[in-house]
């Protein structure tokens, strides 16, 4: 059982507004500021990875003498287990008049932060409104867990750069879940991924993994900047930046052209959402409607448990369940495992266990749809390209048969999906991760099949009339049907083909 300090009221001491848990520091705490970015008659202080590197050495022998620090020069460095006890203050905007001013993660404002900075207040002020919101569900206990690991509880806006805290998030290149894992790092640091979970889409777990790879990073470069920058671009990239450089600072690497834009911006990214997030009111977010707080209760379930069966003894949605279990990607439980922890909302585990633990065998999947082999010499493995499940694993455990052994004709298939359901409508045919990749590709196609048109065509001077699509019409064959030049069409059409494809009834200009 979650216990009561994710509960409503601390949303709004622990994130404030979301996020200032540490708005206010007395005299005592600001006298151990460590300065992140000075003004430029300041002087910086830059200590290398080398010598950091000598500094956690010497950290972990002083560990068993309970020394909490090493000092080198004037510069503090904290035990290798324990990231979080820096303070950074944010220079150079004392006329923004925030309310806070402190942070766990060094924040400057300079250029490249401010243009974050204005993009959230006015055109993505939106996308800021809608993340907070959400904030409100995940910032505590993801808080929480970062702080354990002995990380800053300020990175949870990396999280927030990267996913916006949605937890079904997916990229173009496959990276996935509130912390954007890739297959291979979320494996790497303990997620499970197959056909049955995903575990980066689980806030909790995925959030666990994220930990790891952080202090690994910030062991490796020394930086926040740079850790993040590696969470971004991969640690062999920037590793490979420093190199070229000959610099340590992500600042001076920054001005060059080997990082992606994405990479030179993600970080002031991070720091714009830090500095609004914790200074809300200043910045005019006051009135975010933020969701309660992630709470649930756990309870223990057989292997292919039928969540549709559990959702109705709870008499709760199904959709419910699936928000607070986002990684299961099916319907069922993994059949593989011994047990399956679910998470169930406050106040259902006593109806659960009076109601299903007695039997559990009740519970267990059935459902399954059915398909008739039609042709000869068909064997399991072609029923799962035939319906796309990449696991074949999954058709040997359901029909309890060999893949390899030929199928007769008329003989039926238990297939992994719902009796009843439309499996395309309910996005279970296809990979879960195929069809936004293939999407891209398409979008990226038009768009350059655009962009070659307005190069190459001209517009139409005095149109001789309008064509209507039908329906099957496609822009290659009204350029047949009329007589017009392709390029000539886009080009006459582009008020319409610049926001998408055309549709049947749209009017286009024709000569």
């Amino acid at each position: 059982m979650l216990s009561n300090k994710f509960s409503k009221s601390l949303v709004v001491l622990s994130i404030g507004i979301a996020f200032n848990s540490c708005s206010h520091f007395n005299s005592e705490k600001a006298k151990e500021v460590v300065l992140v970015e000075e003004e430029k008659n300041k002087e910086e202080i830059v200590v290398t990875s080398e010598l950091r590197r000598k500094a956690i050495e010497a950290a972990r022998q002083a560990e068993e003498n309970d020394n909490n620090s090493v000092i080198i020069g004037s510069s503090s460095i904290d035990k290798p287990h324990d990231y979080g006890k820096k303070t950074y203050y944010l220079y150079g905007a004392d006329h923004l008049n925030l309310e806070n001013y402190y942070f766990d993660i060094p924040v400057v404002y300079n250029d490249a932060v401010k243009k974050w900075i204005n993009y959230f207040l006015n055109r993505g002020r939106g996308f800021f409104e809608r993340y907070s919101a959400r904030a409100g569900r995940y910032a505590p206990i993801l808080g929480k867990i970062l702080e354990e690991h002995g990380l800053p509880r300020d990175l949870i806006f990396l999280a927030m750069a990267e996913s916006g805290f949605q937890n079904k998030a997916k990229s173009w290149a496959r990276a996935v879940g509130p912390w954007q894992f890739m297959p291979y790092t979320g494996k790497r640091f303990g997620l499970h991924i197959d056909w049955y979970v995903d575990e980066r889409r689980d806030p909790i777990k995925a959030t666990i993994a994220a930990s790891r790879y952080l202090k690994k990073l910030y062991s490796e470069f020394g930086s926040w900047e740079l850790a993040a920058a590696a969470y971004n671009a991969g640690e062999c990239k920037i590793g490979r930046a420093i190199r070229r450089y000959k610099t340590e600072s992500f600042w001076k690497i920054r001005k060059g052209r080997y990082l992606k834009a994405e990479t030179k911006n993600y970080v002031p990214k991070i720091m714009a959402l830090a500095i609004i997030g914790k200074n809300l009111k200043t910045f005019g977010f006051e009135e975010i409607d933020f969701h309660e707080p992630l709470d649930f209760e756990e309870v223990e379930l057989a292997p292919a448990t039928d969540l549709y069966k559990v959702a109705l003894q709870l008499n709760v949605d199904f959709e419910e369940l699936q928000r607070l279990n986002p990684e299961i990607l099916r319907w069922f439980t993994p059949p593989q495992n011994t047990s399956y922890k679910l998470r169930i909302p406050v106040g259902k585990a006593q109806q659960f266990a009076s109601c299903c633990s007695q039997d559990p065998s009740t519970l267990i999947a059935t459902d399954f749809m059915k398909y008739r082999i039609r042709g000869k010499r068909s064997v399991l493995n072609d029923v799962a390209k035939k319906f796309k499940i990449k696991d074949k694993n999954v058709l040997v455990w359901l029909n309890d048969q060999r893949p390899s052994k030929r199928l007769k004709r008329g003989q039926l298939v238990l297939l992994p999906f719902r009796e009843g359901h439309n499996i395309r409508k309910n996005n279970m045919y296809a990979d879960l991760y195929e069809r936004p990749r293939k999407a891209v590709r398409k979008r990226r196609a038009w768009n350059k099949r655009i962009r070659r048109a307005l190069s190459r065509g001209r517009k139409i001077a005095s149109p001789s009339g309008f064509y209507t699509v039908r329906r099957g019409d496609s822009l290659w064959t009204v350029s047949k049907k009329t007589g017009t030049n392709l390029d000539t069409l886009i080009v006459s059409n582009y008020h319409i083909l610049k926001r998408r494809r055309i549709r049947a009834g749209d009017k286009l200009v024709v000569k």
